[in-house]
């Protein structure tokens, strides 16, 4: 995989960390393993041949090392040496396990339900607005529901972003919390578009073609919409995990969803994953996938096309992901919840 220049890059304090856990080589990455199996992550290899190369500083950790480093290390990449912070950001991870009550009923809910709470603000970023208290409310009643009660309202939640910005990870977290059905287009759909381009006579990974975008395309949302509300119609919440850049570029295609949800008494949250283009290309190259071919092979006419600064209007939310800063968070607040709770 291509190195990437990460400005604020410090190798040192990385093995500063393993030290200070009194860890050395092969046992850091024997735990790093570990983590990463219980995180759901690509496992990496984590020889000490590899540790020792991060820790010189000769080789950037790809992203899943990244994210398996801040959870054996309980810290975020700014205080790993991996960048620089955000502004705002906050650098020292809060809400670690030794911060909380130890697990005793009732509290123990409490407890879990403030670190939701505290996690979707930071992510979330200020000011607040009602859509997204209204968000935080749900996910948290979510949360109680699953330990106790809360409200039957079921809820349509689309998470939208660009190729690599965090979206299936951020509506996997959200899912991890409130057992909301968790809907990506691509795991949905994959295969009946390849198998329909071919048919067409087009590459089974074209994703920028008319072909695609005018035969193909509208059927994927067809299928993952109807099968949002097939889970919708029986009282499940749903999260669809999907780009939607032309469906929420579109403030009429927001108001009819919001209007045919509301005739079936479902709400309706609307969250923009944003991210910079220098991790989205990272995040695309460490996955490998063939639909991504075309973005790599012509990058710079890719990214031209994208508008990183700003949210579409429809969005009711926006999490920051850039540097893949909310998912660091998501990561940290699944280890927490699960320290609490087991």
């Amino acid at each position: 995989m291509k190195t990437i220049h990460r400005p604020g890059w410090q190798p040192l304090v990385l093995r500063q960390h393993r030290e200070a856990h009194g860890l050395t080589l092969e046992a850091a990455g024997d735990q790093l393993r570990q983590v990463a199996s219980r995180h759901g992550l690509t496992a990496p290899a984590a020889n000490f041949q590899t540790l020792w190369a991060h820790e010189q500083g000769s080789v950037y950790p790809g992203p899943h090392y990244r994210r398996a480093y801040c959870l054996l290390y309980q810290a975020n990449e700014p205080t790993l040496g991996f960048r620089l912070p955000l502004p705002g950001e906050i650098t020292q991870v809060e809400n670690s396990i030794s911060d909380l009550p130890q697990p005793t009923d009732p509290a123990t809910d409490n407890a879990a339900a403030q670190v939701i709470e505290q996690t979707l603000h930071k992510v979330a970023g200020a000011p607040s607005n009602a859509e997204q208290n209204a968000l935080l409310n749900r996910v948290v009643d979510a949360w109680r529901r699953r330990h106790g009660h809360g409200s039957p309202k079921p809820i349509l939640t689309l998470v939208g972003g660009y190729a690599g910005s965090g979206k299936t990870e951020f509506s996997r977290f959200l899912s991890d919390i409130t057992g909301w059905a968790f809907l990506d287009k691509d795991s949905l759909t994959r295969a009946m578009v390849e198998r329909l381009l071919i048919s067409l006579g087009g590459d089974p990974h074209d994703r920028h073609t008319e072909l695609y975008l005018s035969e193909v395309r509208p059927l994927e949302y067809r299928c993952l919409m109807e099968t949002a509300f097939d889970n919708l119609k029986v009282g499940t919440s749903a999260i669809l995990s999907a780009p939607f850049i032309a469906e929420l570029a579109d403030p009429d295609w927001v108001c009819r969803l919001t209007n045919r949800c509301a005739a079936r008494g479902i709400d309706v949250a609307v969250v923009w994953v944003r991210c910079d283009p220098e991790s989205m290309r990272e995040y695309i190259e460490f996955r490998g996938a063939p639909r991504d071919a075309w973005k790599l092979d012509n990058w710079q006419t890719y990214v031209s096309g994208l508008n990183t600064e700003t949210s579409p209007s429809t969005a009711h939310i926006t999490v920051d992901n850039r540097l893949g800063a909310a998912i660091s968070l998501a990561d940290q607040t699944r280890e927490t919840l699960k320290r609490i709770l087991t």
